[in-house]
């Protein structure tokens, strides 16, 4: 008699979960965040239409028309309708867009290699290095930042790179802080230690220990600074520091529109529209990039 033995097939072992590095696990993080991915689309939109805008533009900026004088939108093919001197709201606000971001990104950019370079062998150096640099970047935290913006640019006579050059003065010393904080916390961590004595040079302790571990927070920090800076933009081209006419901003805009706030306010509120818009959405990027980077969430 033969007996059959019935055999109990066995479940295949589980694959063991992928791991992400630190990166993967950020970019994980922000592809699941709707709220960023939201407001990271209507950023990407607004860059993309200030780039395109000589193409995307459906009128000359600058045509100048009496008769079209403050028009309704969808006013003879005006989408956005027309401003106090009858030129297009639409080709007006792309266009504007260039200049705006523009003086609010690329003093970012300079302050954060300015400031964080500073800020980077101040904590490391420590001693007078250290006390030497900061002291000088305590002086400017003495003014506050708009008030800054406006005397430095006041004092060289305003214009687009003099408003540029007064938003990288005021914005070094806080990246400086920033990023002397965070190398003073890293400076004295173990494989930087294991590093030094090896006696690997400066340059590439430096380079390869500290910066990789306070570039993060460094750049966290400088995007939620470019929304200060479109505002602050705004802000000298409303006064008069910054764009001069006929060239489009939206901060010269809101400033030429605000007496025809009675007459057509839509029309005069797109300006102040827009750059609220992209304030918001750099705010939401910030934050959300900001929570996909802190490794202890």
């Amino acid at each position: 008699m033969s007996t059959t033995i019935d055999k109990v097939a066995t479940p295949a072992p589980m694959a063991a979960p992928r791991q992400r590095g630190y990166w993967g696990t950020v970019g994980y993080r922000l592809r699941h965040d709707p709220v960023t991915l939201c407001f990271g689309a209507l950023l990407l939109a607004i860059i993309l239409s200030a780039v395109f805008a000589p193409w995307l533009a459906p009128f000359d900026p600058y045509r100048e028309s009496i008769i079209r004088r403050l028009k309704a939108p969808g006013y003879m093919g005006h989408m956005l309708g027309t401003d106090e001197l009858g030129r297009d709201m639409l080709s007006r606000l792309l266009h504007g867009g260039r200049l705006t971001l523009t003086m609010g990104m690329v003093p970012v950019l300079l302050a954060t290699l300015i400031g964080g370079g500073l800020g980077v062998v101040a904590g490391f150096l420590g001693g007078v290095a250290n006390a030497a640099i900061m002291r000088v970047m305590d002086v400017f935290y003495a003014f506050p930042s708009v008030l800054l913006a406006v005397a430095i640019s006041g004092a060289m006579g305003g214009g687009v790179l003099n408003g540029m050059i007064a938003l990288t003065l005021v914005f070094i010393p806080p990246l400086c802080r920033v990023a002397e904080t965070a190398t003073t916390q890293v400076r004295n961590l173990d494989f930087v230690d294991a590093a030094r004595a090896t006696g690997a040079p400066l340059r590439l302790v430096l380079w390869h220990h500290v910066l990789g571990n306070v570039l993060g927070p460094i750049l966290i920090y400088a995007s939620s600074l470019i929304s200060v800076g479109i505002i602050l933009a705004s802000g000298l081209s409303f006064l008069g520091l910054g764009v001069k006419p006929p060239e489009p901003d939206w901060g010269l805009m809101l400033n030429a529109l605000r007496q025809a706030i009675y007459v057509s306010p839509l029309v005069a509120a797109m300006p102040g529209i827009a750059i609220f818009l992209t304030s918001v959405s750099l705010n939401m990027v910030s934050d959300g990039l900001r929570a996909a980077m802190d490794v202890r969430s």
